[in-house]
């Protein structure tokens, strides 16, 4: 990276974008392009895999479902649906189970080894920056990563809890003729919708946090939060619109693949769904080394940039041993702008 510490900070969202690509296309591109197949690759490849899944299950139990309605009561038949249909949801649920636990594995891995690899770069530290050393280093800090993930998963539980029971209890308001309630809860999901951002821009950072200094959980969210003030807007723009390319995709090949059926050629929807592969790994990575770069921003923005020597030295592996970095191995001096 060719800014400075202290010009880090007047970084927008298109500087952001600019550097991640800069990034991506250096040097180091090799490298990005094996961290990429190792982990994001098979990230998003397990998600289309799960729509497409997810959706024949669906089907499934729709296609079940009709016939139970139009079946007689009591009779053998309807006992075959019955026994049917709890098969089905049960084979549905252990579906999603395993691929949370596999998103989430994979989605810790490929954080890690993102993270690290940029701020490797950041810290000019090139001589030794390879895909073996990112490998070696990743395990190390996976627990870091997934006591942060439960922290705001446990987080966004609660919100989304409080959110449903204050939001049904002002429909039932609603429905029995309060005009106020009505509009409050309008106004209720617009909240909603902005706070799920914030979290989400929040927990963000806070992976990056839990990979470059010495915190975890709940206070990797505490530090995320203080490190996003001032700069919430462009982190949270960043966010968005990545989101908006993913969830475009993600209609794509639910349209051209998956519901498709029949309807389109084998040969064309096998096409469309390897270019969706291949949209959904370049926005995972393009997110990955964005989301490292808007942590840097907010250091320098506060005038904690991490000292390009000093986070070289923490990012070696000494021993065999992962040093995260400390809150007192990160701040500088106070840079006069």
């Amino acid at each position: 990276m060719e800014c400075e510490p202290e010009e880090l900070q007047f970084l927008g969202a298109a500087g952001i974008y600019a550097a991640s690509a800069s990034i991506l296309r250096g040097p180091h591109r090799p490298l990005f392009a094996r961290v990429a197949a190792a982990f994001v690759l098979p990230l998003a490849a397990l998600f289309l895999l799960h729509v497409a899944i997810s959706h024949a299950l669906f089907t499934h139990i729709d296609t079940d479902d009709t016939a139970l309605d139009s079946s007689a009561p009591g009779t053998d038949a309807q006992r075959r649906l019955l026994s049917r249909l709890a098969s089905d949801w049960l084979a549905l649920l252990l579906f999603k189970a395993a691929y949370l636990l596999a998103l989430l594995l994979l989605s810790l891995l490929a954080t890690a080894a993102a993270v690290f690899s940029v701020a490797s770069v950041y810290s000019a530290k090139h001589d030794a920056l390879t895909f073996p050393r990112v490998l070696s280093v990743v395990p190390r800090v996976w627990r870091r990563l997934a006591a942060t993930f439960l922290a705001a998963f446990a987080l966004l539980f609660a919100y989304h809890a409080v959110f449903v029971v204050v939001f049904l209890g002002l429909l039932v308001a609603a429905d029995n003729g309060s005009g106020l309630a009505g509009l409050l809860a309008f106004l209720l999901v617009v909240a909603y919708l902005v706070g799920l951002v914030y979290i989400s821009v929040v927990w963000h950072l806070a992976s990056v946090v839990s990979v470059l200094e010495d915190y975890k959980g709940f206070a990797a969210m505490r530090k995320s939060r203080d490190l996003i003030r001032g700069k919430l807007p462009t982190a949270a723009a960043i966010f968005v619109t990545l989101n908006l390319v993913f969830a475009v995709v993600e209609l794509a090949f639910r349209a051209w693949v998956v519901k498709a059926g029949g309807s389109s050629p084998a040969l064309a929807r096998l096409l469309v769904g390897l270019l969706a592969l291949a949209a959904l790994s370049c926005v995972v990575m393009l997110a990955l080394v964005a989301q490292t770069l808007v942590y840097l921003v907010c250091k320098s923005y506060h005038h904690e940039s991490i000292d390009k020597a000093g986070i070289s030295d923490h990012l070696e592996v000494y021993l065999g041993d992962y040093v995260p970095l400390k809150a007192s191995d990160v701040q500088m001096e106070q840079f006069q702008v």
